[in-house]
């Protein structure tokens, strides 16, 4: 694993050492790794949503469509 210093100006490292305490990380770095995976997960997920919305029209989805859905889904569920 590589290592990588950062400065904060003392309101931000007070806020982190806040989160780490409240939200039960170990570490801060344990808490920024945290919002570095987030923030990668959202950015996937933009361009995922990009990706759509600049792709052809799909053919809408009716009562067969959503029949089939449930059927589907019975056939995984549990129990």
């Amino acid at each position: 694993m590589s290592t990588m210093n950062i400065s904060l100006p003392d309101s931000l490292k007070a806020f982190v050492d806040e989160q780490v305490t409240q939200r039960g990380y170990g570490t801060s770095s344990e808490y920024v790794r945290e919002l570095i995976r987030k923030d990668a997960d959202r950015l996937h997920l933009r361009g995922l949503l990009l990706e759509g919305g600049a792709s052809a029209p799909a053919a809408p989805a009716g009562a067969e469509y959503f029949a089939s859905l449930k059927k589907r889904a019975r056939r995984h569920a549990p129990g």
